[in-house]
């Protein structure tokens, strides 16, 4: 039975309100969701950066928690 992996990826808005999408890896299909909208989406290559466009995009979330 093939592992289950998550990782996240957080942005801020504006307004200081963090969004997340969790990447979900299952062998080798990976799942991203937004826990702020429920959006869905399959992806198979740079999930991570399909995650951080879809915050950008749909939530004007561009600024990164962890940057110094």
């Amino acid at each position: 039975m093939p592992q289950t992996d998550t990782s996240k990826v957080s942005r801020w808005d504006l307004h200081g309100r963090e969004h997340t999408v969790r990447v979900q890896r299952t062998g080798v299909q990976r799942t991203i969701r937004c826990d702020t909208c429920g959006w869905r989406r399959g992806a198979q290559f740079l999930p991570w950066l399909k995650a951080q466009e879809h915050l950008v995009e749909a939530h004007q979330a561009t600024v990164d928690p962890t940057a110094a």
